[in-house]
């Protein structure tokens, strides 16, 4: 499976804080990663420097085959390739939902109107938020916030998805309507990077899980791995405290 990104010793400091530090791993077609960790390990930070949110300080972010961080990379072409899904949904309040799937594709890709709003509509439906077309963000909950942020993204048709904690911000009984859309877009083979508390999303949907503990990833493997049989102490401290239960 060809690599869709491939981080190669990448770091960030925020001052004299070093957020990242040597990190080095890759996503590859139609894989499903997972990112777990305490608050605070780097793991949203690292969601945004793949997708130049934050400029990493040093290291190489390859796309492509290309390293998006040498000088003269169009960055705005580079992140059209990245849907970002965040906590907070940061949906334009000012449009409907039709509208919020519609301007990117016209904006940055230059679509017409009338094939910007097939594909938003073909995502809608995916989502499950086709009857919500003329409703503005406003007048939905939250569990619907972020399934219309979600086929905002899709609507640019990326190759890879990030999702920074998307049901972070959410109650309780959203959650499941969300995590529901994203189980569905794994099994249909996009290429998803997620950064997540929600273990049994991470155990049951992802085909590899990262582990970043102070600014480094710990360890890596399948959900089995990580999950029955972590090999590093503080993989097991960390799941023994997220899960509650012995993992001896």
């Amino acid at each position: 499976m060809e690599k869709v990104i491939d981080i190669q010793h990448l770091s960030k400091s925020f001052g004299n804080n070093e957020v990242l530090k040597d990190i080095n791993f890759s996503v590859r077609k139609g894989e499903v990663v997972c990112i777990i960790g305490s608050s605070g390990s780097g793991k949203s930070t690292l969601l945004r420097c793949i997708n130049l949110l934050e400029k990493p300080n040093g290291g190489e972010i390859i796309y492509n085959g290309e390293n998006i961080l040498d000088q003269g990379h169009d960055i705005y072409k580079y992140r059209t390739k990245l849907g970002m899904v965040f906590q907070q949904f940061n949906l334009f309040n000012n449009h409907d939902v039709l509208s919020n799937c519609i301007v990117g594709q016209v904006k940055v890709l230059g679509r017409s109107k009338e094939e910007a709003e097939k594909v938003a509509m073909k995502y809608l439906r995916v989502v499950g938020m086709a009857n919500y077309i003329n409703a503005k963000p406003k007048q939905l909950s939250g569990g619907q916030k972020q399934r219309v942020a979600i086929a905002r993204a899709l609507s640019m048709e990326p190759d890879v998805m990030l999702f920074d904690e998307p049901t972070s911000a959410l109650d309780p009984e959203m959650v499941g309507e969300v995590l529901k859309v994203m189980k569905e877009l794994a099994e249909t083979g996009l290429t998803m990077l997620v950064v997540t508390h929600e273990m049994g999303f991470a155990r049951e949907v992802s085909d590899r899980v990262v582990f970043m503990d102070k600014g480094v990833i710990a360890e890596e493997g399948t959900p089995e791995e990580i999950f029955n049989n972590p090999k590093e102490e503080r993989t097991r401290e960390f799941l023994k405290r997220i899960l509650n239960r012995d993992m001896d």
